[in-house]
């Protein structure tokens, strides 16, 4: 086949109409992926605009490319078995289920990164919708998305909650803890020991407790540098460490 007949396959004003549009899903897909990520970014995340929106775009791309077969290799692909596009879909799935996997972090009680992880998964389904040309979904996905991560924290803020705080505790060597006495002192400071959260441990002879203390109401609780100052004080606690229980 000359080479002029080839160019003219891939360049074919099917072919360009065809590019063009797969291109503006692309566009459209970008920017609603950054829209999105807008909110992990102006908070400092690991994951921001441009990890949205790259998510949002390639999950866009897989997807489009599967509704033109007929266009795939300058239109020489007649003998291919058409395209699934439910398989491309639970491969964006499994793929973007690592990524996620990847900005979850443990420390101890505390779990950071499921809101980002969970808000990326979004973003590959807002960029499948855009792919399969539900425009009105994805663009009404991406601003419910957004505005989840940007103002369902005022409206948890206004609900009833209990806040809590990761505690580890370092005994002397020797010195031997009474479990009552300290759910006793933490029911003193307006704080309740969460079920099955203590873990006990030894090394060299000394005891470590680790456990979460949760806030009998919103507005109980000592605030954890007044625990802090009576830890220091407590003669029998070698060291400790608070933090915020979160997730």
């Amino acid at each position: 086949m000359p080479l002029s007949d080839i160019l003219r396959a891939y360049w074919s004003s099917a072919e360009v109409v065809t590019n063009a549009v797969i291109l503006m899903n692309l566009v459209g897909a970008l920017l609603l992926g950054m829209l999105v990520g807008y909110e992990r970014s102006y908070h400092g995340r690991a994951a921001g605009m441009r990890t949205y929106g790259l998510v949002c775009m390639a999950s866009a791309a897989l997807t489009v490319i599967g509704g033109y077969p007929n266009f795939w290799f300058g239109g020489h692909a007649q003998m291919l078995i058409a395209a699934d596009p439910t398989r491309v879909i639970q491969g964006i799935v499994t793929g973007i289920g690592f990524l996620g996997a990847g900005v979850i972090m443990r420390e101890g009680f505390n779990i950071s990164g499921l809101t980002t992880a969970a808000s990326i998964w979004a973003s590959s389904v807002i960029g499948v919708l855009v792919g399969v040309g539900f425009y009105l979904a994805a663009i009404v996905l991406a601003l419910l998305s957004a505005g989840v991560m940007i103002y369902l924290s005022r409206i948890e803020a206004w609900l009833p909650s209990r806040h809590a705080i990761a505690i580890t505790m370092r005994f002397r060597e020797n010195y031997e803890p009474q479990e009552d006495a300290l759910r006793r002192m933490a029911l003193e400071r307006g704080y309740e020991i969460a079920g099955g959260s203590l873990m006990i441990g030894q090394d060299k002879g000394k005891l470590e407790w680790r456990f979460v203390a949760l806030a009998l109401s919103k507005r109980s609780g000592s605030p954890m540098s007044q625990l802090a100052c009576e830890l220091r004080r407590f003669e029998g606690i070698e060291g400790f460490q608070l933090s915020h229980a979160r997730n």
